[in-house]
Parts: structure tokens; sequence; C-alpha cells
């Protein structure tokens, strides 16, 4: 009975085999595990962007809204108003403005550019230094004088656009 056992040989040969085929089952273990995790990530990813799209598509869209500035718009630039500011006798202020509005309208514009000229010159000589300083005081000056520029052509100028102000 002891005959028939078979001892490794002194070579080393079975090792041999036996290294190869672990490294060969590795090998394809590995290639394997690389395809189904592969294959795992691209249906995952997929369901993801089906997912996705079908959210997209149940939200109604909104219509592009058009500028108020499109078509036949006209731009007439102001003459520069230049005043004192209230309670100063030293404080100047110089405004360069533009109107904006439809073209097309029969009116006259000239005799709005004065008007409108005219009403920022009172404006201006009612504000003081200390309620045109910092951004928000710039922003209150423009929406007044959008305001009073709207009243006074009766809506027919969309806005006054502030070109430069500067006190000195």
């Amino acid at each position: 009975m002891a005959e028939n056992l078979a001892l490794p040989s002194p070579s080393g040969q079975a090792t041999k085999e036996g290294t190869k085929a672990l490294l060969l089952t590795l090998g394809l273990l590995t290639l394997l595990s690389a395809l189904i995790g592969g294959g795992f990530g691209l249906s995952i990813v997929s369901n993801i962007e089906k997912r996705i799209e079908e959210k997209y598509s149940a939200v109604p869209h909104k219509p592009v809204e058009a500028s108020a500035y499109t078509g036949d718009i006209t731009i007439r630039k102001l003459a520069a108003v230049v005043t004192n500011l209230a309670g100063s006798e030293t404080d100047w202020i110089r405004l360069e403005a533009s109107l904006v509005y439809k073209g097309g309208i029969e009116f006259n514009p000239e005799l709005l550019v004065a008007e409108a000229r005219q009403d920022i010159l009172a404006y201006l000589r009612t504000v003081t230094l200390a309620q045109i300083q910092g951004p928000s005081g710039l922003l209150h000056v423009r929406e007044d004088l959008n305001e009073r520029v709207k009243i006074r052509s009766n809506g027919l100028v969309q806005e006054l656009v502030l070109e430069t102000l500067v006190v000195q």
C-alpha cells in the first residue's frame, strides 16, 4: 500500500502545475468579476438615465417669455441735467440718461424729452446727498425717476436708463 502513494518529485513539477492552475483560475475569476461589475454598472446608469428622462418629460415646460425690449424700440438721449442738491450750495449733481420707448407711436418725442428733463431737474433739486449715497440710494433714485417719467409720459416710456451720475 505504501507503494501506491505518489510522493512529490524532487524537481517540483507538480507544484508548478498547481501554481499555473491557480493563477489561471484567479485570472479568469478577475475577468469574470470585471465583466459582471461593468454590466451591472451600465444597467444602473441606463436605469438612472431613464428615470431622469421620465421626470424631465413629466415637468411642464414654461414658454419662453419675449423680452420687453424687442420689436420697434427707440432710444432718445436726454441732455445732461446739472443742478445743486437740496440743502447745500456746494454739492452739485450731473445726470445723463436716455429714454426707452416703443417706436411708431404718434406723439412728439422732443416734447416728451423736454418734459422728462424738467421733471428730472425738479426731482434732483429735492434730493439730499445722504439719499443718493451707496447702491441702495442709487437704486431708489433710479426707481423714482423711472416712475416719474412713466407717469409724465402716460406709460409711453418703458424705462429711463441712467448713463452717468456724478456728484461733486
